[in-house]
Order: structure tokens, then sequence, then C-alpha cells
């Protein structure tokens, strides 16, 4: 039985992933992007997003440099 520490982690972990997972989504709607051009442009990993969907985590950096790929591209849509 994993300790308490790790377990919650764990979850966390996973939730947190499953915000990140639709929060793309999202903005994949939103944009009318292909998954894997956003997955270029944001990561240089056209896989990504298929990755994300099928249970990778990404790291800090990643999910920081995703973030910031998603607002400039919105903050870009709507200056024009």
């Amino acid at each position: 039985m994993p300790k308490f520490p790790e377990h919650y982690e764990n979850i966390q972990n996973r939730s947190f992933h499953t915000m990140l997972l639709r929060q793309i989504e999202r903005f994949l709607r939103l944009t009318e992007m292909p998954w894997t051009k956003f997955g270029r442009l944001a990561t240089h990993d056209p896989r990504f997003v298929a990755d994300l969907r099928n249970g990778r985590n990404p790291r800090a950096g990643t999910v920081k440099r995703v973030e910031h790929f998603m607002n400039n591209y919105l903050e870009s849509l709507h200056a024009h």
C-alpha cells in the first residue's frame, strides 16, 4: 500500500494532467488547429497531444511552455 503523500501526489498529478489536456482540447476547438500542428508549434513534438491523450505526464517546463504558447496565440488572434 502506498504512503499517503505519494498517493496524494499521484492523484494531484492525474487531475493536473486532465486539466492541462482539457485546456489544450478547448484551445484546439477554439482555434480549429490540428493537434499535430499544436504539438509542433508548442513543443516541437507533433505527437505531444496524442501522447497526452494516452497518459503522458509532461514536465513542469513543458507545461509552462504550452501554456505560454496558448496564451500568446490567443492574444495574437484578438489583436487582429
